[in-house]
């Protein structure tokens, strides 16, 4: 297989990742044959993963503009994935000009790209770290540079902690980070479930196989177990719901069904 320029040697371009995955299900072209092999496998049994993802891309949306409107003007993306259009940093620029925002990513290739779409910006940087080490986040130079943890902070945590299993304690580095904020900070989150799909259970069973067979297993939590990850905030309206009910552009009768897969929130520190 030929490496693409744009691939970092250090990578192994045989092995699937869940970024690039993802980048190819919103229609991305930073991903490889063994990428999108996996994404086709997955969509064979549920048709309707790239609505569920443009879904999550939407609320994001929504969520970092709401963000703004509250004066926020400080994002913190852990997870980012590969840069896409309409990105955190584009959103909040154009809502809140001179925002700031580190995006955190541990995929070679999504850090790689983050680092080229942003070079030349002053007001955003990405780290190389894992969300379960908060405390190298928190204490990276290029967060310490942009963020001031006395003030607000939107935090955004979106299609990541299903990716992360109960045993690595996924709450606890929520629990970490949501203390390290200030009164005023937002949880911005989206998370994948076996509520709302329109498919029968066994039918998602084959997708969840896909994601394990790439060692990257898809954790499906109830809405109780995904509202646990809003402990010590207060929810935003409407609560925690699927992502096109999350105070929708339009009417949510228009989304596609496979849109309604899983649920997003927000939630703000006291």
């Amino acid at each position: 297989m030929e490496r693409p320029a744009w691939a970092p040697r250090s990578i192994d371009i045989s092995v699937p990742s869940v970024a690039r995955i993802y980048d190819y299900y919103l229609g991305g072209s930073h991903n490889f044959e063994v990428d999108r092999q996996a994404a086709r496998r997955a969509m064979d049994f549920m048709p309707g993963l790239p609505k569920i993802m443009q879904a999550n891309r939407a609320f994001m949306r929504r969520a970092v503009r709401y963000a703004a409107a509250e004066g926020i003007t400080q994002f913190l993306d852990i997870g980012s994935g590969i840069p896409t259009f309409g990105n955190v940093h584009e959103v909040a620029g154009a809502a809140s000009p001179g925002a700031h925002v580190v995006y955190v990513d541990h995929d070679p290739v999504a850090v790689a790209h983050s680092q080229a779409v942003l070079e030349g910006n002053d007001h955003a940087d990405v780290i190389a770290a894992d969300l379960l080490k908060p405390q190298e986040i928190l204490s990276s130079p290029q967060l310490t540079r942009l963020i001031d943890l006395n003030r607000p902070v939107a935090l955004l945590l979106v299609a990541i902690l299903h990716f992360v299993e109960d045993t690595d304690d996924p709450y606890g580095a929520v629990a970490e980070l949501r203390d390290a904020l200030a009164p005023g900070s937002l949880l911005i989150l989206t998370h994948a479930s076996y509520e709302g799909i329109p498919l029968p259970a066994e039918r998602f069973e084959g997708t969840v196989g896909v994601y394990k067979d790439i060692r990257n297993p898809l954790i499906m939590r109830s809405r109780d177990e995904i509202a646990r990850f809003f402990e010590g905030y207060d929810m935003v309206e409407p609560g925690l719901v699927p992502m096109p009910r999350w105070r929708p552009d339009t009417a949510p009768e228009d989304e596609d069904p496979y849109a309604f897969s899983g649920f997003a929130g927000v939630g703000r520190t006291a």
